[in-house]
């Protein structure tokens, strides 16, 4: 069978789809580590809250049980404030994190979409390669069947030009 001769586009295809799986796979990877860094963030956020609340219940307790007045209260409400503003450094965070998310999202997107144009472009010379295949087979049993039939035609014209002889030779 003939070399086929977009064999090299087949195989530049063939790299440029394994090409497109692979960044594919790397932004799914991306995108799993951006949603854990989310995930922890928003976690943290919660296990702050909750420290919060707790260590303003104890610190009440305490300014309840000493007896400690207003200075004590101003005290808690600074200690309150600062436990706050870290939070909502947390929660900026966050929602910084969730704009990467959205980023990291719309990555995969794309090479889902690279990824499915790289596999269609393949499949199509694929198909002209078997569509070629095809061709080259029909041509080689049509040479096949003339040179059987020339054999055929050789091999009567001889036994007819045998018997013509005979014939004669009587």
């Amino acid at each position: 069978m003939p070399q086929y001769r977009l064999q090299t586009l087949l195989e530049i295809r063939e790299r440029a789809e394994e090409e497109a799986k692979q960044a594919f796979s790397e932004a799914m990877k991306a995108l799993a580590k951006e949603k854990a860094t989310l995930l922890e963030l928003e976690q943290d956020l919660e296990r702050r809250k909750a420290a919060r609340k707790q260590k303003v219940q104890e610190f009440l307790a305490e300014v309840m049980k000493k007896g400690v007045g207003a200075s004590g209260m101003g005290q808690m409400n600074r200690f309150e404030d600062r436990l706050k503003d870290e939070e909502k450094q947390v929660a900026l965070e966050i929602e910084r994190q969730k704009e990467t998310v959205r980023q990291a999202e719309a990555l995969v997107e794309q090479r889902r979409v690279e990824m499915a144009e790289a596999a269609k472009e393949k499949k199509a010379i694929e198909k002209h390669k078997d569509n070629w295949k095809t061709e080259v087979r029909k041509e080689r049993m049509a040479r096949e069947e003339l040179a059987q039939e020339e054999i055929g035609n050789t091999l009567h014209l001889q036994r007819t030009r045998a018997a013509q002889k005979t014939d004669n030779e009587k």
